[in-house]
């Protein structure tokens, strides 16, 4: 029993999973082309609300009376999508946005690209922000990015792994 707490090796494989934002460094540190790109599970970093709206209203005369009746129909769509929710890469473009994929569908696609005014290197996502609001396509329609989807960006897990080797002996001990 001695010997073998004297010969005892112990080895320790740690790994702590972390999520870090996206950037162009670790896209060049990992070498990240497309194809290594779309095993990659990204995530976001602020919940991203997508609103559409379109109202239609119309008047017109009612023969009987002669009142003029306003009619106004109204319709609505709010699509949310919750900070750290996992998405994949689908595709990248010239200009190195990337297009991630939150659920199925033609167009169903948000793009992420770096800011140029921002030089962390994440990859924001992308709209026509004007009046606090994002304007972009999505899945064929305009939808309008609400103003705290603004600061959404890509996130991965990144793993360090660490080998620590130990080894560890009782001394015997000597008598005279």
């Amino acid at each position: 029993m001695k010997i073998l707490i004297a010969l005892l090796t112990v080895v320790i494989l740690g790994s702590c999973a972390t999520k870090v934002p996206y950037t162009t460094k670790i896209r060049s540190e990992f070498d990240l082309t497309p194809e290594k790109l779309k095993k990659v599970q990204f995530y976001t970093s602020e919940i991203i609300i997508l609103e559409r709206s379109d109202k239609q209203s119309k008047v017109a005369t009612t023969s009987e009376s002669g009142e003029l009746v306003t009619s106004e129909r109204s319709t609505s769509e709010r699509i949310v999508i919750p900070a750290n929710r996992p998405c994949v890469f689908e595709q990248m473009e010239d200009d190195g946005t990337v297009q991630i994929r939150f659920e199925m569908g033609d167009g169903r696609v948000l793009r992420f690209a770096e800011r140029q005014n921002i030089s962390n290197g994440r990859f924001y996502l992308v709209a026509q922000w004007a009046n606090g609001k994002g304007e972009l396509d999505y899945g064929g329609s305009v939808y309008f990015a609400v103003r705290q989807s603004a600061s959404a960006y890509l996130m991965v897990n990144l793993k360090n792994w660490k080998k620590n080797q130990r080894k560890e002996r009782v001394g015997k001990g000597m008598k005279i």
